[in-house]
């Protein structure tokens, strides 16, 4: 009597487990066997930390709470080289020292990666998690700084030098980089990771007069070191030559002919006051000369009249004439030394401005900029010294275009030319 009734509860409480929807089990006969499931999708073991040796194999068997014939599996995000099976799945992953030399994986990094299931009749019926997998190795792979030039560079002072840092990744990166130099230069751009850029522009007054063949050696040490304060070092030689400053070479140069171009031109104001004191002075020398000719020929014609108050005049009126030739010169002398003067200033100019284009620079950066720089200067010395007695006027009412309008003039070049004997 007490079995019959154990077995009526049994049976009773059994139908309102199945009949109920807030229950958290039921019974399901599949292929004559009997599973107890949950009613809510999960994995029931999962692993969320994986961690993986080097040419190793990973087999791994996740599993529900369902029947695995009615749903499928998929992952997210795997790294290479990791598979699911969609039907059972099953986890598998062979971790090949390939993967690692090429660089698609690396050591000690954490990867996540999303793995689901879902139903394959019901697409609401779905779960996704994740699960982290990092891959080691015992075997250390050494950490390289690469610069991406040779050991020894050859540069000039004002040369801007700029190479980059590579480095040849192991098994554990450089967290930094130092840049160390053999003595003490200003205005670089260090270098504090991989991949970064040095740069530096030697200055013009870097090598000494008293540095051994005019070069000065800088030896750069690029310092990496890993987490593990492993360290690698690379080496750099600069060798820095001296080198011409050429932006003050340049602001020489046009000072130089600035003080060339202005000297000639009071050179030019010189030669026109000259000039004019010549014009003047054979004007006045001419109209004594013509004076002189005219008496004396009037006192010849008068000389040979028939009246004898004008024979008499004509007898005085030569000795008139020849007494203007004292006068003139003690008037008016002849200005020889003016006349000199004035062909020594035109010649003077005119080699000068021959100078001035001779010397004139070819190209942005012309090599020989010091040596025309050198040429125009003692010229220029030469020239002043030559003429140290001329006197120079500073003042003046014509300008620089009237002033070598009249130099140019063919009157002048007519007047002062050589004259071959």
């Amino acid at each position: 009597m007490i079995r019959r009734l154990l077995f009526a509860c049994f049976i009773f409480l059994n139908n309102n487990a199945l009949n109920s929807q807030e229950t958290d089990s039921l019974l399901i006969n599949n292929h004559d066997s009997l599973y107890i499931r949950d009613s809510v999708l999960r994995i029931t073991n999962l692993n969320p930390f994986f961690t993986l040796h080097v040419d190793s194999t990973l087999s791994y068997q996740l599993q529900t709470n369902k029947d695995p014939e009615s749903y499928f599996w998929f992952l997210k995000n795997s790294p290479v080289g990791l598979r699911i099976d969609k039907d059972n799945g099953l986890l598998r992953f062979k971790a090949e020292k390939a993967f690692f030399l090429s660089g698609k994986l690396k050591y000690d990094v954490n990867y996540k990666v999303q793995v689901g299931v879902q139903n394959l009749h019901d697409p609401t019926e779905r779960i996704d998690t994740a699960f982290t997998i990092v891959f080691y190795s015992t075997e250390i792979i050494p950490t390289k700084v690469k610069p991406n030039v040779s050991g020894t560079m050859y540069i000039d002072e004002g040369e801007k030098i700029s190479f980059r840092i590579l480095c040849e990744e192991g098994s554990f990166p450089f967290l930094n980089i130092l840049t160390l130099a053999s003595r003490p230069i200003v205005g670089y751009k260090e270098v504090t990771n991989c991949n970064g850029e040095f740069n530096w522009t030697p200055p013009f007054d870097f090598v000494k007069e008293s540095d051994s063949a005019k070069v000065k050696i800088v030896d750069l040490r690029f310092i990496g070191t890993t987490r593990f304060q492993v360290k690698d070092t690379s080496n750099i030689r600069l060798v820095v030559r001296d080198a011409l400053n050429y932006p003050l070479a340049l602001e020489e140069y046009k000072q130089t002919v600035k003080n060339i171009e202005r000297y000639v031109l009071q050179l030019k104001f010189t030669f026109l006051q000259l000039d004019k004191k010549l014009k003047k002075t054979k004007g006045v020398r001419t109209g004594f000369d013509l004076t002189a000719t005219s008496t004396s020929l009037t006192g010849t014609i008068l000389a040979t009249s028939e009246g004898a108050d004008a024979q008499r005049i004509g007898q005085i009126l030569p000795s008139i004439g020849l007494s203007m030739v004292p006068i003139k010169e003690a008037t008016v002398p002849n200005r020889s030394v003016d006349q000199n003067q004035a062909s020594s200033i035109r010649s003077s100019i005119k080699r000068l401005e021959y100078m001035l284009g001779e010397n004139s620079l070819i190209g942005e950066r012309d090599w020989e900029i010091a040596k025309k720089t050198n040429n125009l200067r003692n010229e220029l010395k030469q020239t002043q010294i030559q003429l140290i007695d001329v006197p120079l006027e500073f003042t003046n009412d014509l300008s620089e275009e009237e002033l070598n309008r009249y130099f140019n003039s063919p009157k002048v070049n007519k007047k002062y030319r050589l004259k071959t004997k």
